[in-house]
């Protein structure tokens, strides 16, 4: 990896957590507009499917010949992990205090953990590769990080905590993105699994996650947004490409 990619890329790392960070402090201090957050889960949605499918898998086959693998390894890690161990809620979703345990809500805290870590070692690898590639990741990964901090901020709430703990919550959201940038920026020679796994981890919470998101809202114009999303991932490569990034 070019060491000039090292400084750029640890910075997208922590701008991604610092999205989650804004996301919970929103939650805190005023009733979001629920409609807003589901246009750019919506947008976000577009912008990662076409991260994955266009620039992730072709690169992470041209570093492994296990890519395949490695992806749908990625992808059923995420679905077993999210049906198991952490309860399944919905992102950018404020959740009001009703019947929600303390359990439940760690094991959403736990889910968005895992999803954030390997948030954080797909935009590193992806820098290690190449700074165009990972300015395209960091950029289809930040769009969702805002409603991910607002969802778990919302969740601690919801089962009693204080605004303080929502805050932390967030912020330690934020924090595993930034040591998966971080491990993987320690262990290089990993890259080619790394950028497999987190392809497959990428199409779960954009297939998964927040595409369903969609279609529980319904209507031609959030299901436009998801276009527009893909429009903004083409428009991005090329502003790179003419960049000479």
């Amino acid at each position: 990896m070019d060491r000039r990619h090292l400084g750029l890329g640890l910075l997208c790392v922590g701008l991604a957590a610092l999205a989650n960070l804004l996301g919970g402090a929103v939650v805190t201090l005023r009733r979001w507009d629920d409609r807003f957050l589901r246009y750019a889960v919506a947008l976000g949605a577009g912008f990662m499917l076409a991260a994955v499918i266009l620039k992730m898998l072709p690169e992470s086959q041209h570093l492994t010949s296990l890519a395949p693998a490695l992806v749908l390894a990625g992808y059923l890690l995420v679905h077993l992990f999210e049906h198991t161990v952490a309860r399944h809620f919905h992102f950018g979703e404020e959740i009001h205090p009703e019947l929600l345990s303390a359990n439940a809500g760690a094991s959403a805290l736990l889910g968005l953990l895992v999803h954030s870590f390997f948030d954080g070692i797909s935009i590193g690898s992806a820098f290690i590769i190449d700074r165009a590639l990972g300015l395209l990741v960091f950029s289809a990964i930040v769009l969702h990080k805002a409603p991910e901090g607002f969802a778990i901020a919302s969740v601690v709430l919801a089962t009693g905590g204080s605004r303080r703990q929502a805050l932390l919550a967030a912020s330690a959201v934020g924090t595993a993105s930034i040591l998966g940038g971080f491990s993987i920026f320690g262990l290089q020679t990993l890259v080619g699994p790394a950028l497999g796994i987190s392809a497959g981890v990428t199409l779960y919470v954009a297939a998964s996650d927040l595409v369903p998101e969609v279609n529980r809202e319904g209507g031609t114009a959030i299901a436009l947004t998801v276009f527009a999303g893909v429009l903004l991932y083409y428009l991005t490569e090329r502003v790179l490409e003419a960049s000479g990034l």
